[in-house]
């Protein structure tokens, strides 16, 4: 009985690679597999195309209180005026590029891109980056993560 036991334990039998079982197996589920890599790159997507930094709401208001920060709003006109940061300069994101002259004085400055949830801002910040300004900073969640801390808004 002691001999069957050690035989069980320690038994020394060949195991069979068989290397062309994943290759088999990536075959078999190529569709899947696909739809996988798919909707991961499609997470991962506003990460790699992030332009500028960004900071959150608290972390802006720091900013504002530095004294050193420009805060360009780019939302339409209409959405800027149901309300938005104190002292934020309405330049719509489609208006960008023809009125980018007018934030030369914040060249050297702290640019804060604000819009409604952080897409908008987040291709304007691009666009400033293209042209030279080296300090952008994106409202992360924008003006709705703005009113969800609590933050005040002018209108």
């Amino acid at each position: 009985m002691l001999q069957e036991l050690f035989q069980l334990l320690f038994y020394n039998a060949r195991i069979k690679l068989n290397h062309w079982i994943p290759v088999k197996f990536f075959i078999d589920n190529i569709f899947v597999i696909g739809i996988v890599a798919l909707s991961g790159g499609a997470l991962l997507w506003p990460v790699l195309t992030q332009r500028g930094k960004r900071a959150t709401a608290h972390e802006v208001t720091v900013l504002i209180n530095g004294g050193k920060a420009t805060i360009v709003d780019v939302r339409d006109a209409t959405e800027f005026a149901s309300g938005h940061l104190a002292n934020a300069k309405n330049i719509p994101l489609a208006d960008l590029d023809s009125r980018i002259g007018e934030l030369e004085k914040a060249k050297n400055k702290c640019v804060i891109l604000v819009c409604q949830s952080g897409a908008r801002s987040g291709a304007a910040a691009g666009k400033l980056l293209k042209a030279g300004y080296t300090d952008v900073v994106n409202l992360d969640g924008g003006v709705a993560a703005w009113q969800k801390a609590n933050l005040p808004l002018v209108k």
